[in-house]
């Protein structure tokens, strides 16, 4: 299906619209365009995602979720051959021409797989502050950032086994912990709960919601029900699209495009 930029445009506007008028404005891409070699990937994308909140991302596999999601941090940038052009602005500073080790202190990703390093649970969590020379308190930080990630409670007598004794849902909670401790204002989930079993998503899912006001994230996430239960606005790309974006409620009770209507029905994967 071939869709002309102008189709969209007044869709993808819904969500600038919402961080200008009700929301400050954390992140905004304007008409921001990636590609691998002669391939384009993403083609114009213009988005605004709201301070504090959460917004999803979803569309089929290889619509582009990933590459938008990991070029808000220009991790993209490690793979040879990806082109990037447009704007990424995070709170109204351009990140092309940002510092990456900087700007990855700010927008902070969490993986579909853990990777947590084979340190204790309390070296793992420091890791980045040590890296960094950050003149925090390392009891506080590691009490702080475990609370968030709702974990706390499950291992605060666990801070110096190996993190590698975790469970796949604590190793991911363990890296949103690790994330948090060095303070970003944003933190990138792509499919975090792709690994986990159903006990382990419902943890990861109450630390999202848990962490709504201190930080804004965005999560790809191909679980409907995970982006309606964690999420404040949606954004459905297609074919490297925006094909409409909008508070969550809205995009899955009454979407404008057919389209988005097929896919959160599940007619389209």
């Amino acid at each position: 299906m071939n869709i002309k930029v102008k189709e969209f445009e007044s869709k993808s506007k819904d969500m600038r619209d919402i961080a200008e008028n009700t929301e400050k404005c954390r992140l905004e891409t304007i008409e921001l365009k990636v590609g691998y070699g002669a391939k384009n990937i993403l083609h114009g994308i213009n988005i605004a995602i709201p301070a504090g909140k959460v917004t999803a991302i979803i569309g089929p596999s290889g619509c582009g979720k990933t590459t938008f999601l990991r070029t808000l941090n220009r991790l993209n940038e490690i793979t040879g051959g990806c082109k990037v052009n447009g704007q990424i602005l995070l709170d109204g500073e351009d990140i092309l021409k940002m510092d990456p080790m900087l700007l990855r202190r700010k927008v902070g990703m969490v993986f579909q797989k853990p990777n947590p390093f084979p340190k204790s649970i309390r070296e793992n969590i420091l890791y980045g502050v040590k890296a960094l020379k950050l003149k925090v308190d390392h009891d506080e930080v590691v009490r702080v950032s475990l609370e968030k990630a709702v974990l706390w409670g499950e291992l605060k007598n666990r801070l110096h086994d190996s993190a590698l004794a975790l469970s796949l849902g604590q190793q991911q909670r363990l890296c949103i912990a690790r994330t948090l401790a060095i303070s970003p204002e944003v933190i990138l989930f792509d499919e975090p709960a792709s690994s986990l079993d159903p006990v382990s998503t419902t943890s990861l899912e109450a630390s999202i919601i848990g962490m709504k006001g201190d930080y804004t994230q965005v999560i790809v996430t191909h679980n409907m029900n995970q982006a309606i239960k964690v999420s404040d606005y949606t954004v459905f790309l297609y074919n490297g699209l925006v094909m409409e974006a909008g508070e969550t409620t809205k995009i899955f009770n009454s979407p404008e495009r057919e389209e988005t209507r097929q896919y959160v029905s599940g007619k389209i994967y």
